[in-house]
């Protein structure tokens, strides 16, 4: 898997930039603010239609316009395909493939894969709940596009119960009483809720069993084999077999176990949406106890991990995505992370100072100025 090229107009702070990628390693060089970032980001809207750093498209189009576009040129195994995307500031976005519009966005997905790693990660352990979930939903989609429409139906669902549930609890409120209609609309939202939510849980839980042990493989690499690793599962709802069936009739008991809590708060408390992932080092939490040292070294095996699991899923190396993360490495863990990628995967990697590289790292590199939202070769 390969990007061959880029187009970025009326983009973050790009007017209109083109960029040929002709190594297997490019590294984007200037200070802070210019646009290095917003560079990744774009790539990584072309792979999973959606950016880490905002969630509004109007925030993803230049100041003063109305639409904001990125294309791309890939090549695979089976050939090139071009890829497009337009961002509105009001209005939908909508996505292109070889330059037909496509009428469904998951038909867009699968189709350039990349693993992004920036210092932002390192919420993937501090963070909220949420931060995990969004981690394990976004590998998901890369390696079963699929599971992007099964998560939008989960929560078009979680939205209309919820309104439901506030509704119920509003009402019995204000009359003392509970509509018999009402019950009966949550009855069939409870039969979604159930339907949805195990599709979700049955493929995190999957693909965690399949992504954990790559990373304990890594973790015990970068720390010397001084500590172990565990990533776990800890879903809203539990099940002992991954049968849909089961899986369905264990949330069911519990939304009955928790009506009179959902009525009283007015949403739902059971379901995917309320999921854990549990990392734990040599047995500590390491959202708690680790250093800042141990949490960087857990997400840069978890992210190598992604990068092995898409490889042997889609059978083709996906891009990795670096954002001036190096500086945040010690040396060590630098040396691990530039050992690992050597050029099995095309990587394009931010920084503000090039002595991060060494002499070998930067002569096999195509090496990129970034500077006020204009890219050009970098000239020493």
């Amino acid at each position: 898997m390969y990007l061959k090229d880029l187009h970025l107009r009326q983009f973050r702070n790009y007017l209109d930039q083109r960029v040929a990628f002709d190594a297997q390693k490019t590294i984007l060089v200037g200070n802070n603010a210019q646009g290095k970032s917003n560079l990744l980001e774009a790539v990584e809207l072309l792979s999973t239609l959606k950016s880490h750093r905002a969630t509004r498209d109007r925030d993803l189009v230049l100041e003063g316009t109305t639409a904001g576009q990125i294309q791309a040129t890939t090549k695979r195994t089976y050939g090139s395909m071009e890829l497009g995307l337009t961002l509105r500031k009001q209005g939908r976005r909508t996505v292109a493939l070889n330059r037909e519009s496509l009428r469904r966005q998951i038909d867009f997905l699968g189709i350039l894969n990349a693993v992004e790693f920036s210092s932002l990660d390192l919420e993937l352990v501090r963070g909220a709940p949420e931060r995990r979930r969004n981690w394990l939903d976004s590998l998901l989609v890369q390696l079963e596009p699929v599971y992007a429409y099964i998560l939008q139906q989960y929560n078009k669902v979680l939205r209309q119960r919820n309104a439901l549930l506030k509704e119920i609890r509003d009402r019995e409120k204000s009359e003392s009483t509970t509509n018999g209609q009402a019950r009966e609309q949550l009855a069939i939202w409870d039969a979604q809720l159930v339907e949805n939510g195990s599709r979700v849980m049955r493929r995190r839980a999957r693909v965690l069993q399949r992504v954990a042990p790559l990373a304990q493989l890594w973790h015990a690499s970068i720390s010397g084999e001084t500590e172990v690793l565990e990533i776990k599962y800890a879903p809203n709802v539990t099940w002992s077999q991954d049968d849909p069936e089961g899986v369905q009739q264990a949330i069911s008991e519990k939304i009955q176990q928790r009506r009179i809590a959902e009525q009283q708060l007015g949403s739902t408390v059971v379901g995917p949406h309320r999921d854990e992932v549990e990392f734990t080092i040599n047995q500590t939490p390491a959202r708690i106890y680790g250093s800042q040292g141990q949490q960087r070294t857990l997400v840069l095996a978890v992210k190598l991990a992604e990068l092995k699991l898409i490889e042997e899923v889609v059978g083709e190396p996906p891009l990795l995505l670096l954002d001036d993360v190096l500086a945040e490495l010690d040396p060590n863990r630098q040396n691990q992370l530039l050992q690992a990628i050597q050029d099995r995967f095309q990587t394009l990697i931010t920084t503000t100072h090039l002595s991060s590289f060494d002499a070998q790292w930067r002569k096999d590199s195509q090496i990129l100025s970034v500077e006020a939202g204009e890219i050009n070769q970098f000239h020493s």
